[in-house]
């Protein structure tokens, strides 16, 4: 009996079967993949499913992640547990096999996959992950590949040219890429949309190109071969046909995103010589994946007994990579009053911080001198493996996901910089950090319209407001270099999601907040006492309401200065807490350099949102702080006028 054959047999069915049950699904892939599948976790891949999460496993990641019953499939016959309920139950409400596959390492998902093109972009993070740490503690602890397929759709989207170009230049030949070249998409062919030579441009880029028949297993068992031992990163690109032997929808784009309805499933049974129950498994494929398996189990104890065998020092340094002490930056001792940008006091913590911890790495999208985000004394990554600055080019998206890939492979803690405006480009690799709770870190730069001259293409209006309406993320527009410095702790102790780092171009007051250190953790925290009303802003705008509360001082009224600098905290403080901050009763108003969508959730129905509520405009930023409203007279009179008015 060909018990390959026989597994490739139960991975269609077992898929089909699953996408029926849940009358909604994507068939056609998991049928047109099954023998490439087959052969990578037959025959190459190393993973021990008695310990998912080992960490020299090879990591696998299926970017066409409609097809998840595939990836399901192959856990369930592969001893990961999940099991055939859970099978049974795929998109149904509580099950672990949801429609797109979520990260869960502990059942073999490595992250999470659905939006075309953000799996292979994880992926290459994930190469990089494991070249730099290779490269620190060498091959006998870190020596793994990382294994991705791909359809044509993640090909179509941009983010796969920018991360496939990120890795040919930066020779991660530990990244195996293979291709589901069926030419179909929802709407049909593909020859509507994407009629590239697709080998040609990862030949450009700097990849192997293989090109073989997908449903010729000995073709992709020597194609795999051929690119484990290339230095480059390769593409296998697999010519399949979708919905490989369905009686009528085989090649249709009618199975691509629809089950293929009891007939053509009894008809495909039928072609195959299929008998058993729906949900029912040969025993001799469970034994042919599981004795599979025992390649990993073997590789992971071989790697345990050299793990054993090292010596303290190298034990401890292991530690300090893969379970870091929560970090401390202490004072930055900048005088109070002093004017320090926010993106230059995040500079001199991430160099602080780098000494403290080895796995801190990072860089920016060609941005590294305007966003501060150089590691003192340590080559690039591309010149040196060693080396903890990574060049990501301008390739804000790929970066985003390249980031998220180096935060789930473990070992690292990645950060990634851009300009605040251009967080557009990488929203969905932020989305995805805060779904699968992955702690990036994303370095925000030039946070507002005082970033001045460069005009509004480039000054963030509504972005405050955007990314603090996405599910858990942490959004922290620090007020000063102190502040900056407690928002790093924040964002490097949080080890259950992602933080972005919203900070000044221009120069920013220290302040003094003597007796005030640590209170960031809070995410809101009163700066100023005051009795008559309370004033809550963020970022270069905290000094301007301190100002403006002194000038109201004047006039008899008692304002109480809140800094806000991260609302996702703040909320989740208990009522007692919030309520001591801003008070009982108190009237409210809030002060931000970006649009006031959302504040109504400090200032109530019935308070001020002093804010920008427009695209900004072109001139040196004092000059826009007038126009605008944001100096402290103008605040401190519309303030007066607000509170004479009630």
């Amino acid at each position: 009996m060909d018990h390959e054959q026989l597994a490739v047999d139960t991975i269609r069915v077992l898929s089909i079967d699953a996408v029926q049950r849940a009358e909604s699904g994507h068939p056609g892939m998991p049928m047109g993949m099954a023998d490439i599948a087959a052969v990578l976790w037959g025959r190459h891949l190393r993973v021990d499913p008695d310990a998912p999460e080992w960490p020299d496993r090879d990591r696998f990641v299926l970017s066409n992640g409609h097809g998840s019953m595939l990836l399901y499939s192959l856990l369930h016959l592969s001893g990961f547990p999940v099991s055939l309920d859970a099978i049974r139950s795929f998109r149904q409400w509580g099950s672990i096999t949801p429609g797109h596959p979520e990260r869960e390492p502990h059942l073999g998902i490595e992250t999470t996959t659905g939006p075309l093109g953000q799996g292979f972009g994880t992926a290459v993070g994930m190469a990089m992950a494991e070249a730099h740490l290779r490269a620190v503690f060498g091959n006998e602890l870190v020596d793994h590949r990382t294994f991705v397929f791909v359809g044509d759709g993640d090909l179509m989207e941009g983010i796969s040219s920018e991360a496939a170009s990120l890795a040919g230049r930066l020779g991660l030949g530990h990244l195996i890429c293979l291709y589901d070249d069926n030419e179909i998409s929802i709407g049909g062919s593909t020859d509507v949309t994407f009629t590239e030579d697709v080998g040609a441009r990862f030949d450009a880029l700097g990849w192997q190109t293989l090109d073989i028949d997908g449903h010729d297993r000995h073709a992709v068992d020597t194609a795999v071969t051929n690119a484990i031992a290339d230095p480059r990163p390769s593409l296998i690109v697999c010519h399949t046909k979708i919905a490989y032997g369905a009686p009528t929808l085989e090649g249709s784009a009618k199975s691509h995103g629809s089950p293929l309805g009891e007939k053509e499933i009894a008809g495909f049974k039928e072609r195959i010589g299929w008998t058993l129950p729906p949900f029912t498994v040969p025993d001799a494929v469970y034994r042919h994946f599981r004795q599979a398996m025992d390649r990993g189990r073997s590789a992971h104890r071989e790697w345990e007994a050299r793990f054993s065998g090292i010596d303290a020092t190298s034990r401890a340094r292991w530690q300090a990579y893969f379970h870091p002490m929560p970090p401390s930056v202490g004072s930055l001792d900048y005088a109070v009053g002093s004017m320090v940008e926010t993106r230059k006091a995040s500079g001199r913590v991430i160099n602080r911080l780098a000494a403290e911890l080895p796995g801190l790495v990072g860089g920016s999208a060609d941005l590294e001198p305007s966003n501060n985000t150089l590691i003192d004394g340590t080559p690039d990554f591309q010149d040196d493996p060693t080396g903890r600055n990574f060049r990501f080019g301008v390739r804000e998206h790929a970066m985003g996901a390249a980031v998220n890939g180096m935060a789930l492979h473990g070992g690292l803690r990645p950060f990634g910089g851009t300009f605040f405006v251009f967080s557009d480009y990488l929203r969905p690799a932020i989305r995805l950090a805060a779904l699968m709770s992955a702690p990036s870190i994303f370095v925000l730069t030039h946070d507002s319209v005082f970033l001045g001259e460069d005009g509004p293409t480039h000054q963030p209006v509504e972005h405050l407001a955007s990314l603090r309406a996405m599910p858990h993320l942490w959004v922290i527009r620090p007020a000063d270099a102190g502040e900056t410095a407690e928002a790093w702790e924040m964002a490097l102790g949080r080890t259950d999601g992602p933080t972005c780092l919203v900070l000044t171009r221009q120069g920013v007051p220290v302040l003094d907040r003597a007796g005030l250190e640590g209170l960031v953790r809070h995410g809101g925290y009163v700066l100023r006492p005051g009795s008559d009303a309370v004033l809550v802003a963020t970022g270069s705008e905290v000094a301007v309401a301190l100002e403006a509360a002194s000038r109201l001082e004047a006039a008899g009224i008692s304002l109480r200065v809140v800094s806000l600098p991260c609302w996702q905290v703040f909320f989740g403080q208990d009522e007692a807490y919030r309520e001591a901050v801003l008070g009982p009763g108190l009237p409210i108003a809030s002060l931000e350099a970006g649009s006031t969508f959302g504040w109504e959730r400090i200032v109530g129905s019935d308070g001020l949102s002093i804010g920008i509520d427009r695209f900004g405009a072109s001139a040196p930023y004092q000059r826009l702080a007038a126009e605008f409203g944001f100096t402290a007279e103008a605040v401190a009179d519309r303030l007066l006028e607000w509170l004479r008015g009630r």
